[in-house]
C-alpha cells in the first residue's frame, strides 16, 4: 500500500495543504450499524471549517463530508483520469458503474477484480489529496493508513443497544431491528474484506468511541482536540 500511495502522490499534484507536503488533512469514520456517523461528520465539518477560516492560512475551502453525490462525482473524475492514462477499455463503463453502486451501498455485487479495486482506491486517494474531507466507511481507514495527516475514528456500541436504537429510529419490532443490524453489520464486513482483505481491528484506528455512552458533541469535542494535538489543524501562529 505504501508503494501504491507513493506512486499516486507523484501522479497527482497536491494543493491547498494545511500542514506541509502531505495529502490531506482528512478524517475517516468507520461505524457499526446504529451509530450515527453522518451526524458526527456534519457537526465536525462545521467546526473544522470554522478553524480553517480563522487560521492564518484562511482559504475558501470548507471541510466537507463525503456523501454519495461526492463519490459519484469523484468516480467520474477518476474515470477521466484513467482514460487519460490509457487504462480505458470496453469494460471500463461497466466496472465504473459497479464501483459507483458499491460506494453507495458499501456492498459489492458479484466478483471483485484487481482493476475495480484500483479504481476504488483511486477515488478514496483523490478525496484525501484534495484535503479537508471527512470520509465515512468505504475502506478509507485502511486505504489511507500511511497518510500522516489523518485521523481515523471508529464508532461502536453494544449489540443490544444498537438493536433498540434501530428499532426506535426505524419503527421496527425488536426482531426486525435485530435482523436489520446483523444483516447490515455483515454487509459492511464483506465490503471491508473485499477492499482490504480482512475485517477491521481496533488497532487500525486512532480512536474507538463507545457511541452508547457518549453524546455527539462529546465525541466531536474529543476529535477536535486530538486533531489539534496531532497538528492536523491549527489556529493562529501555533499548532495546538
Amino acid at each position: 500500500m505504501k508503494e501504491f500511495l507513493r506512486n499516486y502522490l507523484k501522479y497527482v499534484k497536491s494543493t491547498d495543504l494545511e500542514t506541509g507536503d502531505f495529502a490531506g488533512p482528512v478524517v475517516t469514520i468507520s461505524r457499526q450499524t446504529g451509530c450515527s456517523a453522518r451526524r458526527i461528520a456534519i457537526k465536525l465539518s462545521k467546526i473544522l471549517t470554522g478553524y480553517s477560516y480563522m487560521s492564518d492560512t484562511k482559504t475558501e475551502r470548507e471541510w466537507l463530508w463525503a456523501d454519495k453525490d461526492t463519490f459519484r462525482q469523484t468516480i467520474g473524475e477518476v474515470q477521466e483520469e484513467l482514460a487519460a492514462r490509457n487504462y480505458d477499455n470496453p469494460e471500463m463503463a461497466e466496472r465504473i458503474q459497479m464501483i459507483s453502486k458499491a460506494f453507495a451501498k458499501e456492498q459489492f455485487e458479484g466478483e471483485v477484480d484487481e482493476n475495480s479495486l484500483i479504481i476504488l482506491k483511486d477515488v478514496i486517494l483523490k478525496l484525501a489529496i484534495q484535503g479537508r474531507y471527512i470520509i465515512l466507511g468505504r475502506g478509507a481507514t485502511n486505504l489511507l493508513a500511511d497518510l500522516p495527516n489523518k485521523l481515523s475514528v471508529r464508532l461502536e456500541a453494544p449489540l443490544e443497544w444498537r438493536i433498540n436504537r434501530v428499532a426506535q429510529m426505524k419503527n421496527m419490532s425488536h426482531k426486525e431491528a435485530e435482523e436489520y443490524v446483523l444483516r447490515s453489520d455483515e454487509k459492511r464486513c464483506r465490503f471491508t474484506r473485499s477492499v482490504i482483505g480482512r475485517i477491521y481491528e481496533n488497532s487500525d484506528f486512532d480512536i474507538v468511541f463507545n457511541y452508547a455512552s457518549l453524546s455527539d458533541d462529546q465525541i466531536v469535542e474529543v476529535m477536535v482536540n486530538v486533531l489539534k494535538s496531532k497538528k492536523i489543524i491549527y489556529f493562529g501562529d501555533e499548532f495546538y
